[in-house]
């Protein structure tokens, strides 16, 4: 199983916010023969919508905000000449003007988890939310126009599942995008990196401080969400269930963290 720069893997992970994407990207960015990108999407989503997130004006000054420049980026060259880019993609950034006709240029993939986790990590770091900002809806439907195109359903990854056993899940999520497993996803340094994208400081501490994924310690619990946030996990599920009947299950591996 050999990848090359001159035909270089295309990889764009679809998830909402607080769901491990920014560990994933870590774990990918921590291969050597690995590019990545980190919501490239962001400045053109908030130029449209004018929402007022943390860090607004710095998102929109450090990325185009035409999608059709950013699109040239995900497909042009990869950076540092990799054999594999690996791009974090929001759901919710993709409003409905952003053109889709490049993502079959890509293996998409989804990254998927509980709404009762990504609700009260969000909630923390926003004073308000809803359905909408958690990417739920619009993953499903990302999902099912790849199910439509491939005639079959692109590869899930369910966070939980990841966090209990991450060699094997990311054993077999490589071997599903015909890619060599590496041993170096499994670990990376703690502290920021040139690639995070530059409102890293409103929402990546936790990760900063990372070095491998870890399961969600005792104060993530799901037990005792309150309303609103109850109501919007609630109308959230149907989507996270639809998608999780087809997650990946993880492969037999002998690498150790």
């Amino acid at each position: 199983m050999t990848v090359t720069t001159a035909d270089p893997v295309r990889i764009a992970m679809w998830s909402g916010p607080r769901n491990i994407s920014t560990a994933m990207l870590r774990s990918f960015g921590n291969r050597p023969d690995c590019a990545v990108i980190d919501e490239p999407f962001y400045a053109a989503y908030l130029a449209e919508t004018g929402l007022l997130h943390p860090m607004r004006d710095a998102v929109l000054a450090s990325q185009p905000a035409d999608w059709r420049q950013v699109v040239h980026t995900l497909l042009g060259p990869v950076p540092n000449g990799r054999a594999i880019f690996y791009q974090k993609h929001m759901t919710h950034h993709m409003l409905g003007s952003i053109g889709r006709a490049w993502m079959p240029q890509c293996h998409n993939a989804f990254l998927i988890r509980r709404a009762e986790y990504v609700l009260r990590s969000y909630r923390a770091r926003r004073d308000t939310v809803t359905l909408e900002d958690i990417g739920y809806r619009q993953q499903a439907e990302l999902f099912d126009a790849e199910c439509d195109r491939l005639g079959t359903p692109p590869l899930v990854i369910d966070a939980e599942d990841l966090l209990a056993n991450p060699p094997g899940l990311l054993k077999a999520l490589c071997d599903a995008l015909k890619i060599p497993f590496r041993a170096e996803m499994l670990r990376w340094p703690a502290g920021p990196r040139p690639t995070d994208g530059v409102w890293a400081p409103a929402w990546y501490g936790t990760v900063e401080q990372s070095t491998c994924f870890a399961a969600p310690g005792p104060g993530s619990s799901t037990a005792a969400l309150e309303d609103p946030l109850l109501r919007i996990a609630e109308q959230a599920r149907p989507f996270y269930e639809h998608l999780k009947r087809y997650r990946l299950a993880a492969s037999a591996c002998d690498h150790g963290p």
